[in-house]
């Protein structure tokens, strides 16, 4: 079931997008907001996957308060909504999920959300913002790579693990390493850590070396070939 926050100040547009939402079994409505400010509260209170967002809302704007969504560290999918069209460059570079054009219609939101669902781990990738991506029940997410604490390679995918949770996806080691260089180390053939959330390096029992994250338990198996590149980034 997907979470849906609707932020529009005329309860009129509000309760029109919660009675065509209301046919699919899919979504569910978990709140409203009139203004920008009570979008961004609520979006972290109830921690939405999908935001129907106005453009031009009192307090802060539907533009302002998706560029403060995608600091989040799970931000949101955004879909906007608005009576005018010349803002959709401007969705368009703030990389939003959606875009609507009031008053919407059962056809327009149906293909809309049709899109969200059509997103797969294929079309999933980093983007150029500092944010690794996935896909969770049909929504894009998004991770900062800043609260990533290891990648850790599991057959055809990579689990991403970050201080609220995982996720799958398809990107290799390889390539997060090579996107990511200030932030991820690689520690391991099949691992890669976040160089910032490194607790300590420690002798393993087996006589190797091991290193302990930042709000993860089980030590992460450090290679020979890459002691060396622990060291340095640690500062040791």
């Amino acid at each position: 079931m997907i979470k849906v926050l609707i932020a529009d100040d005329e309860p009129l547009a509000r309760a029109r997008i919660k009675r065509l939402l209301s046919t699919n079994e899919g979504y569910t409505v978990v709140g409203e907001a009139s203004n920008g400010e009570q979008a961004i509260e609520l979006c972290k209170c109830l921690q939405p996957d999908l935001v129907m967002l106005d453009i031009n809302m009192p307090k802060l704007t539907g533009l302002e308060v998706a560029a403060e969504l995608k600091q989040f560290s799970i931000p949101p999918a955004v879909m906007f909504l608005t009576a005018h069209a010349e803002h959709a460059l401007t969705a368009f570079e703030l990389a939003v999920d959606g875009y609507l054009v009031k008053p919407v219609s059962e056809q327009a939101l149906t293909k809309a959300m049709a899109q969200l669902s059509k997103l797969n781990r294929t079309q999933v990738s980093p983007l150029e913002n500092n944010y690794i991506s996935y896909q969770l029940a049909g929504v894009l997410r998004r991770i900062n790579v800043d609260d990533v604490i290891c990648c850790i390679a599991e057959q055809k995918y990579t689990r991403v693990l970050f201080f609220k949770g995982e996720a799958l996806i398809e990107q290799s080691l390889k390539q997060l390493e090579q996107t990511y260089p200030l932030q991820l180390l690689r520690i391991h053939r099949n691992t890669l850590v976040n160089s910032q959330h490194i607790v300590s390096l420690n002798n393993s029992l087996t006589g190797g070396h091991t290193v302990i994250m930042k709000q993860f338990e089980e030590p992460l198996a450090v290679s020979r070939r890459e002691l060396k590149n622990v060291k340095a980034a640690m500062g040791k």
